[in-house]
């Protein structure tokens, strides 16, 4: 009875670990506490920059997502026309709240 009790503890908690929670894609890792990662998507050969527009999206516990972090809404809320570069920003506290924002960079 024991062992049966110590396997189903140990499935429970394998299945808690491993459940659609919210989080997000970060390039290193994500932390089961806290993720804030920064990095690199795109970037052309373009020589500078004067406009920088964001776009993001979020989640919480996996159950209810909602926002639009495509590289096309973030170019109109920074008014951009000609990319330069591309970067993301990945959140996420305890896999109850995630949040993945979109910087686009250009002119």
């Amino acid at each position: 009875m024991r062992k049966m009790m110590l396997l189903l503890l140990l499935f429970s908690i394998a299945a808690f670990c491993f459940t659609g929670c919210a989080v997000v894609g970060a390039p290193v890792s994500n932390g089961i506490i806290f993720t804030n990662v920064d990095g690199p998507v795109a970037a052309t050969m373009s020589d500078n920059y004067s406009k920088v527009g964001e776009s993001s999206c979020s989640a919480i516990l996996g159950l209810i997502s909602t926002g639009d972090a495509s590289i096309n809404a973030a170019m109109k809320a920074g008014n951009i026309r000609k990319i330069h570069h591309v970067d993301h920003n990945s959140m996420s506290v305890l896999g109850i709240y995630a949040k993945f924002t979109t910087i686009v960079y250009g002119d």
